[in-house]
């Protein structure tokens, strides 16, 4: 990569940075021969992180946890895809003009569409910020009718559950659920629960499916043991994948074929 006066900046804003977007869009800068750059950033100020996106410029900025739902006062405008589950993952900047979107929505679905799970499977998803927004409405808009919202936070769980059509409950009750959707960062490196499962021992053995949109590590507790078990499991470096993929297209207008794609996202994991 050679960096010049004309490079174009991208980035991503976090609170626990991690390698993922850094090695899958630089990557494919390269092997596109587009004249960009990507960085991971933590900010101690959001508002000033945004007005700097907004004042250098840099053309796209990914948003994650836990700022998915605060960066909503600071944009312009607000795409559909955001505005339906008032959460955003990624901004793009045109002329000093900020739109916020949602791409992990659109991850969530192709997802569901790849492992064929059917819209009659219960499930129960913990959490209740902006990537379980994501999470949830992808789940109702692909005809999900039999789920349930876990979140110790009442209000925003309750919210959560009658916005998407769910029932709520603090802690999981049913031992009939087949899929578990973890959007929490239980799990997640470099927190104080990286070493906790996000449901029960008991609540995953007695699932089918297990799924943590944790993408750091890869293999978090919970999906350890749900691969010991034999259940299928569902890796947060998936849903990592896709939504750069879409948020990679925004950036730059152009939609990597497959291959190269699949070679960017196997990159990305490797660091």
């Amino acid at each position: 990569m050679r960096l010049n006066k004309d490079t174009t900046l991208c980035m991503s804003l976090a609170a626990k940075p991690s390698n993922f977007g850094t090695r899958f869009h630089n990557y494919l800068y390269d092997a596109l021969n587009l004249n960009y750059v990507y960085k991971a950033f933590a900010p101690t100020d959001l508002a000033q992180a945004i007005a700097g996106v907004r004042g250098l410029p840099v053309r796209g900025c990914a948003i994650s946890m836990p700022y998915k739902e605060d960066v909503m006062a600071l944009v312009d405008e607000m795409d559909a895809s955001a505005t339906a589950i008032q959460s955003v993952n990624t901004i793009v900047n045109t002329n000093g003009v900020l739109k916020a979107y949602n791409t992990d929505y659109i991850a969530i679905v192709k997802i569901i569409e790849k492992y064929n799970i059917s819209p009659d499977t219960k499930f129960a998803l913990k959490g209740s910020g902006g990537m379980a927004k994501a999470v949830a409405f992808a789940l109702k808009n692909k005809g999900f009718k039999n789920g349930i919202i876990v979140a110790k936070n009442e209000n925003a769980g309750q919210a959560l559950a009658q916005s998407s059509g769910y029932v709520w409950q603090k802690e999981l009750q049913d031992d009939t659920v087949e899929l578990l959707i973890n959007a929490t960062p239980v799990g997640m490196a470099g927190t104080a629960f990286e070493q906790d499962l996000a449901f029960s021992a008991q609540d995953i053995h007695a699932a089918k499916i297990i799924f943590d949109v944790v993408a750091l590590p890869e293999n978090t507790p919970m999906i350890q043991l749900a691969n010991l078990q034999g259940k299928v499991t569902i890796q947060g470096s998936e849903v990592f994948a896709l939504q750069a993929l879409e948020q990679f297209s925004l950036y730059t207008g152009v939609y990597p074929d497959q291959a190269v794609f699949q070679a960017a996202a196997e990159f990305s994991r490797a660091g």
